[in-house]
């Protein structure tokens, strides 16, 4: 086989350099998708996106995690319950009181554009 026909019959197998492009893209998005998929699948997401603090969930987590690393003994850990307990509703009572507060200076429309900042910032 010469020379010239080689070049030739690679040259109409490659395709236009569009084509190449949009296969590597698309490969590159799939692969970007089964790398997304299969960290979803190994729990990267949720150890990502813990739940807060101040959610029964979080305080949960937290507890454990506490009892967990401090090697805490049963008194211990009813003891540190009951003051995590305190703290929380401490930090409740704050956040509530501070949101009143803030809410008593503002007019109608602040109030209302003030609870939306306060609904994005839970997201």
């Amino acid at each position: 086989m010469s020379t010239d026909v080689l070049v030739n019959a690679t040259a109409g197998r490659s395709g236009s350099p569009r084509w190449v492009s949009i296969t590597a893209l698309s490969l590159v998005f799939l692969c970007g998708a089964a790398a997304g998929a299969l960290a979803m699948n190994m729990g990267v997401h949720t150890r990502l996106h813990q739940p807060t603090f101040d959610t029964p969930e979080g305080k949960a987590l937290n507890f454990r995690r506490l009892q967990r690393e401090l090697q805490l003994t049963p008194a211990q850990s009813e003891q540190v319950q009951s003051i995590l307990n305190d703290f929380w509703q401490y930090y409740r009572t704050v956040l509530t009181d501070g949101k009143t507060r803030v809410e008593q200076v503002l007019n109608e429309e602040q109030r209302r554009k003030f609870e939306r900042l306060l609904q994005d910032a839970q997201k």
